[in-house]
């Protein structure tokens, strides 16, 4: 399995944090963010209130903070300016994907209006049409300015199946929000629905029975990843069966994905069943964002298949976390259920790392608690009550809560990745209105798809 472990380069960031350390522990103000009070005062507010205020400030990094060649997400964005790879304009795929999905939440909530995010996502639609694509797939990363496919690792230059699928994932859901509304959304969803339609998913299976994470005209499928299960990948299998021109056969989704039934699984950590095998050491379980990226659009309410209830396995995963900061068995400071918790791939004291309890240097990113807030509702907000009342502007900046801190290690970086800010802003809608879940499940291509690979759901008619 690929985890995000590599995802920036570990050399740089260190660096970058070096050379950053005087300013890291100071207090960021909203500056030039007319949306948002140049303060934090949430502490008092009442949950809904609050909720709206996280999801407010943490778009403006999909607004206010997007790449402005390409309309964008940019991967990372560093409040001191320092970016040791000179990658300060590079965009992500799968991060504008979140994105795409945020713009939704912006719109129905007021925080930009149906024009201005019509404008946008239009000219997002035709940035992502021009740019070099692989079979229809996009690569992992682009040169914002340039348009031009940057790699991300020595043969991984060309197409990744997986962050396209967190890409297509906001295409459909778009294209089901505007289809209905004015003559210039229903260009913008027409657009949308061209370039998910465009996505060769049956080329990544190089002719066998799973999808392969890479493919590229150099390398072809040197880069050897086989897609198996169970990590954040889910949505990729579920897309490329639903696809209308470019499907895989159920049987890529039971040998590749479900490993024939070895997918399944009867191991419990602190006494609660993963349900699904993670693609862990054994005895470990993943980062949260495995519980978050597949389902922004894909609803796991209710959801099931012949290996696993999705609602209890997705759930599960959060409650481990939950049950690891109870016990807190290194005594990191500001630790417990009603506190600090939740672990997942982010900015870490020593570069990046995919955080897990079985790895846990005392950092803790605060998108693992807020993104499984429809798992874990109470406790996702007594985190974020924990934060504004306890470390307040440490942790809150002009784009919402920072990436990563520790209070162990009086720890607390001004950085931001779009990948774990998109998440934040999706599942708390999801929670609230569960609105980019119907969207993306009332897609009849969805439907068909799931259907196909054998799973019921309450969404399905």
């Amino acid at each position: 399995m690929r985890t995000r472990i590599a995802y920036p380069s570990l050399a740089g960031i260190a660096l970058a944090l070096l050379l950053s350390s005087s300013c890291q522990n100071t207090a960021t103000k909203n500056v030039g963010n007319p949306s948002t009070n140049d303060s934090i005062d949430q502490s008092q507010m009442n949950e809904d209130s609050l909720l709206t205020n996280i999801q407010q400030q943490t778009f403006q990094y999909f607004w206010e903070g997007a790449e402005p060649t390409s309309g964008l997400a940019r991967e990372r964005i560093h409040m001191d300016g320092v970016y040791p790879e000179n990658d300060r304009n590079v965009v992500t795929i799968g991060g504008s994907g979140f994105g795409l999905m945020g713009m939704i939440v912006a719109m129905e909530r007021g925080f930009i209006t149906a024009e201005q995010g019509i404008q946008k996502l239009n000219h997002m639609m035709d940035y992502l049409a021009k740019i070099e694509r692989f079979r229809g797939a996009w690569a992992h990363w682009y040169n914002g300015e340039l348009g031009t496919a940057k790699p991300f690792s020595d043969k991984d230059n060309g197409g990744d199946i997986v962050e396209t699928a967190f890409l297509a994932q906001g295409l459909i859901t778009i294209r089901e929000y505007l289809k209905d509304k004015s003559d210039a959304a229903k260009v913008v969803s027409q657009k949308a629905d061209k370039l998910w339609k465009e996505i060769d998913w049956n080329h990544y299976t190089n002719g066998k029975n799973v999808l392969y994470w890479h493919w590229s005209p150099k390398f072809n499928f040197q880069q050897n990843h086989p897609i198996k299960g169970y990590d954040e990948c889910l949505i990729t299998y579920v897309l490329a069966a639903s696809s209308p021109t470019h499907p895989i056969s159920p049987r890529v989704y039971h040998e590749g994905w479900a490993r024939s039934g070895g997918i399944k699984s009867n191991a419990k950590k602190y006494d609660i069943p993963l349900v699904l095998k993670h693609n862990a050491k054994e005895g470990e379980v993943g980062p949260l964002f495995w519980e978050h990226y597949s389902y922004l659009g894909l609803s796991p309410k209710g959801l099931k298949d012949q290996y696993a209830d999705y609602w209890e396995a997705t759930s599960n995963h959060v409650k481990i976390n939950l049950a690891y900061a109870g016990q807190n068995p290194k005594g990191y400071k500001g630790y417990g259920p009603d506190k600090g918790w939740g672990w997942t791939a982010s900015y870490s004291i020593k570069g990046y790392d995919a955080h897990h309890p079985d790895n846990d240097p005392g950092v803790i990113s605060p998108t693992a608690a807020l993104s499984s807030i429809p798992y874990t509702p109470h406790e996702s907000i007594r985190f974020a009550q924990y934060l504004n009342g306890k470390l307040r502007d440490k942790v809150w900046g002009k784009y919402g809560y920072y990436d990563a801190y520790s209070e162990t290690a009086n720890w607390f970086p001004q950085r931001y990745l779009a990948i774990d800010q998109g998440p934040i802003i999706v599942m708390i809608e999801n929670y609230r209105t569960g609105k980019i879940w119907d969207l993306f499940m009332q897609a009849p291509e969805i439907q068909q798809g799931l259907k196909k690979l054998g799973f019921t759901s309450p969404y399905l008619k």
